[in-house]
């Protein structure tokens, strides 16, 4: 898992939310582990402004499927990559088609670029900035397989 550029590890759901948020476009997507249940992934995908976020698991035999919406049939792969490939089309029983990976180096990159831009800002700007961040919408609930999330762009 940690080959996969758009694997960020175990940063939780609100981050990952926040993540996706920074990136704004319909279809971007990131993997996170998940909070609630060990050795279980989180493929997290943004669409009109909502997260929805679909398990992934590994079987006996180690093929990889994710928790898609219900009628659905799940599909088993080999490598995460090949799973990714395939949601990358239209009709997978997602919310979207992944279309734009928002990689972990990228987000560490963003990361570094932000801080150098927020030693510019004075420093009322930028505690009115953490303050609107984090008056975000809480979590709206899907269906039980799947998660989603309003996020709003962060105002920079």
């Amino acid at each position: 898992m940690e080959n996969l550029s758009v694997y960020h590890g175990p940063i939780g759901k609100e981050e990952g939310e926040r993540r996706l948020g920074q990136d704004g476009r319909d279809g971007c997507y990131l993997v996170r582990n998940s909070e609630s249940m060990p050795g279980v992934f989180c493929l997290c995908v943004l669409n009109n402004g909502f997260v929805y976020t679909y398990r992934l698991h590994k079987d006996d035999t180690g093929s990889w499927a994710a928790e898609t919406s219900p009628g659905v049939q799940k599909r088993y792969f080999r490598q995460i990559k090949n799973l990714i490939a395939a949601f990358q089309k239209p009709g997978q029983g997602i919310a979207m088609p992944l279309l734009y990976p928002v990689t972990a180096q990228r987000r560490a990159q963003t990361h570094t670029e932000a801080q150098a831009s927020s030693k510019s800002l004075s420093p009322t700007h930028n505690s009115q900035n953490s303050h609107l961040q984090q008056q975000l919408p809480q979590a709206a609930q899907g269906q039980t397989n799947r998660n989603k999330k309003e996020v709003r762009p962060a105002l920079t």
